[in-house]
């Protein structure tokens, strides 16, 4: 059996547009003809749900990591649009990080790696890439 390829997520909300507009503002992804706003290969479709609360009751328990180029202006845009800063900007060891909340409350983090990170783990990738039986 081959492992299987996580396509898309679902992002459930009780106002999905206000949600939607957020993620469209903030990242700026493509929107495929079925509302599905593409990330790289990973899809997130933000739909509406009645069994959900209006904001994340655990929001920590999934966390979206947005790898990106330019973390610093990332973060400068996302204060355009009044971020709520769970983990300030910050750079680390293997870049630079920080975590922020959607209008939902769910964490979303920025993370930009440094070219010593991503060439110290370009082997470890490759490797991890084979499929599991």
């Amino acid at each position: 059996m081959t492992t299987p390829t996580i396509g898309s997520i679902l992002l459930a909300s009780t106002n999905p547009q206000r949600l939607r507009s957020w993620y469209l503002q903030a990242f700026n992804p493509a929107v495929d003809p079925n509302g599905f706003l593409l990330f790289g290969p990973v899809a997130v479709l933000i739909d509406e749900r009645d069994d959900i609360a209006s904001t994340a009751v655990e929001p920590g328990r999934t966390i979206l990591n947005f790898h990106v180029d330019d973390a610093r202006k990332v973060a400068q845009h996302l204060d355009t649009l009044g971020a709520t800063w769970i983990a300030p900007l910050e750079q680390r060891a293997d870049g630079w990080f920080a975590a922020v909340a959607d209008p939902d409350h769910n964490i979303i983090q920025i993370i930009e790696l440094s070219p010593e990170y991503l060439a110290r783990t370009s082997r470890a990738t490759e490797a991890s890439a084979e499929p599991c039986l």
